[in-house]
């Protein structure tokens, strides 16, 4: 279930992140989405979905950070 637009993610992410940030995540959960279409690619028992979330949260995380405000600020560099 790759995802067109940002409007269409999880409010669990929409609700979090910066327009930036959701765009990093959308790209990579659609780019695992395909990358790990078949189980041996993934860890364990992960499913797809899954495995798709965990990349686009780990891509998020290599440019943005939680801040003590509990918002995502750009990583500086």
């Amino acid at each position: 279930m790759p995802y067109d637009t940002r409007s269409e993610l999880p409010e669990s992410v929409r609700g979090v992140l910066p327009p930036h940030a959701q765009d990093i995540y959308k790209e990579a959960f659609n780019s695992a989405w395909e990358q790990y279409r078949d189980k041996s690619a993934r860890r364990g028992d992960a499913s797809r979905e899954e495995t798709a979330h965990r990349v686009a949260w780990s891509a998020v995380k290599q440019r943005y950070e939680k801040g003590d405000d509990e918002r995502w600020h750009p990583v500086k560099s």
